[in-house]
């Protein structure tokens, strides 16, 4: 569910992803926050990707 978090999606398409309703989605990401003592979906994101659980998300190169 981490990597999910990750890359953007919104409890309802994580709902989906996992065949569960949209608030189980939203009280499975409550929890996830509360246990890791993060206080944004943003810091679990960044948490993911420090720790292998997800990619870091792609950037663009400037170029010419």
């Amino acid at each position: 569910m981490l990597s999910l978090i990750a890359t953007g999606c919104s409890n309802r398409q994580i709902g989906r992803h996992l065949g569960v309703a949209e608030r189980t989605a939203r009280t499975h990401v409550s929890n996830i926050l509360s246990k890791l003592g993060l206080a944004s979906r943003t810091q679990a994101a960044l948490w993911a990707v420090k720790e292998g659980l997800a990619a870091p998300p792609a950037t663009e190169q400037a170029g010419g």
